[in-house]
Formats: C-alpha cells, structure tokens, sequence
C-alpha cells in the first residue's frame, strides 16, 4: 500500500479547508487518505467554575464520531472513491502529527487552528511541522487559483533539491504548468555583506552575477526536466527582494513549493527565513519540503 496523505484536524473551519485540499492531494496520488484528530489538554475557555473535562460536553464519544466524522464526509465529498481511515488520539498535536509524518507521503493542515490566538496569522502546529516534519508539508491558505502555475522557489542549495523534485512531482499531478522562480539581488553576492538596499547596492560586475544565477537557475532545474518532460516550465529571473517576489507570485497560483532552508539559513535554524514569509502571507497553499540533512 502506498503512503498515505495525512491531514490534522480539529473542528475548526482551516482544518475543514484542509481535508477538501487533503482528499484532492490523495485522489490525485491514488494513495489513502489518514484524518488524524489529536487531544491533549481540555481548552483554555472552559467557563469559570465549571470542571476542567466534563464527560457529557468533552467525552470521547464526540472526539470519535463528531469532527472526525465530519471531516470524513467532507473528503468523500471532495475525493469520491479515496480510501479512508480515522486515528483518534490522545496526546499533544505537534507530537502526534510529527510520528505520523513520519509514514506519509503528505501532510496538510490548516493555516490556524481552534487554539490560535486572534491576530496570528500561522498556527503554532503548521510553523512546528515544517520545522519538525518527516514529510512535506502543506499549509492551506488563501485563495488558490486552480488554474494557475505550481511556483517553485529555487535557491540551488542540496537542500534545495528536494523540493524541486517534490514541485515537478505535483506539477505533473495536477498537469499544470511549473514556474521555476529564482529571486537574486546584490546579496547573492557573498562579497556583499555589509548594510544597504540589495536591489540598489553597487556590484562590480552585475552582468556577471546574472549569469551566475541564470546558470544556477537552469542546474537546478535540469535534472527533473528530464525526468518529467511533459511538464512545461517556465525559468523566471527576477532581480527583486526574494520573500515580496514570491508572495506577489503567489497571487496567480494553486500551489508555491518552497524547501525548509534556503543557502542563506544560518546552523541550526531548521525552518528559513523565505519559507516563513510564504507560511505566513502567500495567497495560495504553500508546501514546505525539507531538504536529506
């Protein structure tokens, strides 16, 4: 049996957004679809006075039949004919989902989630998996045109090759366009390192660096064209500040593929300050893909 697609939820609409984006990933995979429900401590909102698990209001038969069913009902709806199973579970999320990534082919969950405070903008589960995953990731969000490119955020660090090959994969799913995007600026230049605008710093040879990134854009990016000819790609050099050029690219698509880290992370840091920025405001669903570290 092939890996399943996984999807967290938790009641909450984004979730619900989830499993309809969860179930179509699946259908298109041809693989099961596994809607985890995690429960750990009782909310934070119980009223004053009022027993911190009540057995009518917070008991399991409502944990195994009420949001989990619902969320089944809503991917038959979206994936007629997937396979289906339910894991209802005791513990934390962030822990329970990071041990089921670890045999799944995808994960999904929702941009915000019951417990997300008003004004965040990402939820503490989604920012923890793409850190944290054993799976790509995808985080449901915004308005997705389904007609639109699958955008790839290429950087050519081997961390990077991953989510390459993740991107050609899914464009080739969907039968959608690719748009291998590679943002540069004067700070692709090591020898830049000092304070100032990156679009409007001083370069020594920037027809050089140019090429430099065109090459690296076409490297990066040559291997899985062999490997999935039909798919058409489109190589865009863009001399732009990197996380705006990417959101703003977001705007027209159905999906952004991003890796974890970037050449620019610092040691140590698992999640990228590029991926962040996509988590946080692009306008369509976004997939974090870490790289064989």
């Amino acid at each position: 049996m092939s890996e399943p697609v996984i999807v967290g939820v938790d009641g909450s609409a984004s979730s619900l957004d989830a499993v309809d984006a969860a179930a179509r990933e699946a259908h298109l995979r041809g693989a099961p679809l596994r809607i985890v429900h995690a429960f750990g401590r009782p909310s934070a909102r119980v009223p004053s006075g009022a027993p911190p698990w009540s057995p009518v209001d917070h008991g399991l038969e409502p944990m195994v039949h009420g949001g989990p069913a619902q969320a089944e009902q809503r991917a038959h709806a979206a994936a007629p004919g997937i396979e289906i199973t339910r894991s209802v579970v005791a513990g934390e999320a962030l822990e329970v989902l990071e041990i089921e990534s670890r045999s799944a082919a995808l994960a999904v969950v929702g941009s915000r989630g019951l417990s997300g405070f008003s004004g965040l903008l990402l939820g503490s589960t989604a920012v923890h998996l793409a850190a944290h995953g054993h799976c790509p990731l995808m985080v449901v969000r915004g308005r997705p045109d389904p007609a639109g490119p699958v955008p790839l955020a290429v950087d050519g660090s081997p961390a990077g090759e991953a989510a390459v090959e993740f991107a050609f994969a899914e464009a080739a799913l969907r039968e959608a366009p690719l748009v291998a995007l590679h943002v540069w600026n004067t700070w692709s230049e090591r020898a830049h390192e000092g304070p100032g605008d990156p679009l409007t710093a001083v370069v020594a040879d920037a027809d050089r660096l140019r090429d430099a990134e065109q090459h690296l854009l076409e490297k990066a990016v040559a291997s899985c064209q062999k490997a999935y000819p039909r798919v058409a790609v489109e190589r865009r050099l863009v001399r732009s500040r990197i996380r705006s050029a990417l959101i703003d690219t977001s705007q027209e698509a159905q999906l952004v593929v991003a890796g974890a880290r970037g050449r620019g992370g610092f040691t140590g840091l698992l999640l990228g300050s590029v991926s962040q920025a996509l988590l946080h405001h692009a306008h369509c669903p976004v997939t974090v893909v870490r790289g064989k570290e």
